[in-house]
């Protein structure tokens, strides 16, 4: 059922899709392939990643598969509001390092009538839920949680077990130090 103001008014058609998983899992590779789509539309896009995580390139998003999107690396999630114009997508890698700003971010950028995709690791090394990741799966329309391969048993893996002993939150690394688990192994490696 249409409200009034909704016929006297066009519909906006701004959305948040998240895309979750563990570490080696494809969210790097399915926000690339949704972007792409995006492009082949002919939408306006905007990419844009941590300035924290330089692992393969400073301005590119790059996935393990080694494919790539020009991107704009940015130190705080407000950064995204003063470096968009005309844009119909805006595509966020590795949500989980920003800062709390990205949650209200996101949302203006929705109510707006921007299509937002986000990509992040939905629980850190310990298995505890990973920074404003809860917080963005929540205001979320679209959801999609993807998985690895348990590198230990070949089953579904949903964990990123971190090798070292290094006890810090954020370590951005690769698979010298990360291995995709799935809960059997994960829990039997952390006890």
């Amino acid at each position: 059922m249409f409200l009034e103001s909704q016929i006297n008014h066009p519909m906006q058609n701004g959305s948040i899709e998240v895309i979750c998983g563990s570490m080696f899992s494809g969210k790097t590779e399915e926000l690339l392939r949704r972007v792409k789509r995006a492009k082949f539309s002919k939408l306006t896009i905007a990419v844009f990643k941590p300035q924290v995580d330089k692992r393969y390139d400073n301005q590119k998003v790059v996935s393990h598969d080694d494919n790539t999107i020009e991107a704009i690396s940015i130190k705080s999630a407000k950064d995204i509001l003063k470096l968009i114009d005309q844009v119909q997508v805006v595509a966020v890698d590795e949500a989980q390092f920003f800062d709390s700003e990205l949650v209200s971010v996101c949302a203006e950028l929705a109510n707006s009538g921007i299509r937002v995709i986000i990509a992040g690791l939905d629980m850190d090394f310990l298995g505890k839920p990973f920074g404003i990741m809860p917080k963005l799966l929540a205001i979320a329309e679209h959801i999609t949680k993807v998985h690895a391969i348990c590198t230990d048993c070949c089953s579904i893996a949903n964990h990123s077990f971190r090798k070292n002993t290094d006890k810090n939150l954020i370590q951005i690394g690769e698979k010298e130090e990360y291995k995709p688990l799935c809960r059997d192994c994960f829990l039997r490696k952390m006890s």
